[in-house]
């Protein structure tokens, strides 16, 4: 990386009558930034779904790059993303509520299980029951969902609305 070198004149904490000159190198990568600011789009709010998508395909590529590593200087750049996403989401593409058992419905669906392939729930007569509202999901039912699922434990305390 080029750096362009600054000059300062400091006063030498050991002998005050004396000044010495420390340099400090300064990126031009800041200057360009700032003269382009084409260059700072990654880091600014989405506004559109071609940006969105865009933030998504970069985000994806960091987690991949680095995965899941605080201590790597990139990590930033993963929370940073992350934010601009969730705020796009949260803007544009909020989800329709939903009861616990149209998400557990939905999820069936999306993953081709029948209701023998939920063990987090119980027996097939307990997610039966579950799923036709006779039944509500207890704290240990909602944590083996959430953490097979992915998705926040929230998801599963809606109302029941059994159609």
């Amino acid at each position: 990386m080029k750096t362009r070198t600054v000059t300062k004149t400091v006063r030498n904490p050991k002998s005050p009558e004396r000044t010495f000159l420390r340099t400090t190198a300064l990126t031009q990568g800041v200057t360009k930034t700032m003269k382009n600011p084409k260059a700072l789009e990654p880091f600014l709010a989405i506004r559109t779904e071609q940006e969105y998508d865009a933030a998504v395909e970069r985000l994806n590529a960091l987690v991949d790059e680095i995965g899941d590593n605080p201590k790597d200087p990139r990590y930033r750049l993963i929370e940073t993303l992350s934010v601009l996403i969730e705020a796009y989401d949260r803007e544009h593409h909020s989800l329709p509520e939903a009861s616990g058992v149209e998400v557990i419905r939905f999820l069936m669906e999306e993953h081709g299980l029948t209701q023998k392939d939920l063990p987090e729930i119980g027996s097939q007569g307990v997610v039966s029951e579950v799923l036709a509202g006779h039944r509500t999901l207890n704290v240990r039912q909602i944590q083996a969902l959430t953490q097979r699922f992915g998705v926040d434990p929230g998801a599963f305390l809606g109302t029941a609305r059994v159609t």
